[in-house]
């Protein structure tokens, strides 16, 4: 019998590696051009239920309230389908275009001296991102200056496009880990003092943590707090999002690497240090993707779970309504 799944990923990755092709043989304005016109498509041509666009229209309303008008939400989530096309044409075209010879000319640095004596300290350091910027980029750049980590993603459906991913993760000395089974490799990691990279900006449950993000309670993984207190880990929040073109000035994009925040759990004093240290970098992280919200990826539902508390009230509230109507 056809395995018709296998099919599927097979042409699923052909189609991939012929845009890896494409794009390899680009020049970098042509590139540009590419994702932009790709972008244009998802964003005007596929119906916006495909597309998730409701979702990304009311993420950013919650985020910002009335300060954006219709017109600005629908352009930013243009900019965000422009941005993450060009997301992946620079995953391909990163081996070539970024090494150590040229990391000061594509990479503006934004981070406290701390950082560095942090890294160098002997204890694990977690570095902490969201589905903003390039994200992919940031890590790379921690590679090619010699901190190796341990890259935590979720492993893609189709194993050909994954097993691509994880090399391209590998290249600059870092090593795949799984999301989801791969936390005995995360505990063996950060037991030797070693570093993990992972993004911490999904909806985590109801059994999640509650806490403030653009102003709503947001489900939140408590377990980045809890390693990093048991091991005393640091967390950097950081980034890298994409600065304005000089395609005149610079060989390739330009971006700023940022530490929005370097948090010490060895410094909590807390009654919660659990609570406090996940508002901590989902605050800095918040506070990262003020700076070019067209860079962040809207169509993820991040306040999709409420809290219990609020839904229990609920309950109460809707229990007296009754009685007064009896």
């Amino acid at each position: 019998m056809i395995n018709w799944r296998m099919v599927r990923y097979r042409l699923e990755y052909l189609i991939f590696q012929t845009l890896v092709c494409i794009v390899r043989s680009l020049p970098l304005r042509e590139s540009v051009k590419l994702a932009k016109g790709m972008a244009f498509v998802i964003h005007r041509c596929l119906p916006r239920k495909l597309t998730r666009y409701h979702v990304a229209a009311a993420n950013l309303r919650t985020a910002f309230g009335e300060e954006c008008s219709d017109e600005e939400i629908d352009e930013t989530i243009y900019q965000m389908w422009t941005h993450l096309f060009r997301m992946v044409v620079e995953i391909i075209q990163l081996p070539r275009k970024l090494h150590r010879g040229n990391i000061f000319d594509v990479l503006d640095f934004d981070y406290p001296p701390e950082l560095i004596t942090a890294l160098c300290s002997g204890r694990p350091v977690i570095l902490l991102s969201g589905h903003y910027g390039n994200w992919e980029i940031a890590v790379s750049v921690f590679g090619l200056f010699g901190f190796p980590m341990g890259v935590v993603a979720r492993e893609l459906d189709n194993p050909f496009l994954n097993e691509w991913f994880e090399r391209f993760r590998q290249h600059t000395g870092h090593r795949a880990m799984a999301k989801k089974g791969g936390y005995d490799d995360m505990i063996a990691t950060i037991e030797r003092r070693g570093h993990l990279a992972l993004l911490g900006d999904q909806d985590a449950g109801k059994r999640g943590l509650f806490v403030d993000f653009f102003g709503k309670p947001a489900s939140t993984f408590k377990s980045i707090a809890l390693l990093a207190l048991e091991y005393r880990a640091y967390i950097c929040v950081g980034y890298a999002r994409r600065l304005p073109d000089d395609f005149e000035n610079n060989q390739w994009v330009k971006f700023e690497m940022g530490c929005e925040q370097l948090i010490d759990s060895t410094q909590c004093t807390s009654k919660d240090p659990v609570g406090e240290i996940t508002q901590q970098f989902t605050t800095a992280l918040e506070n990262a993707v003020r700076k070019s919200p067209e860079q962040y990826f809207w169509v993820h539902r991040r306040w999709k779970s409420e809290p219990r508390v609020r839904a229990k009230k609920k309950r109460q509230t809707e229990t007296i309504q009754e009685k007064k109507a009896a």
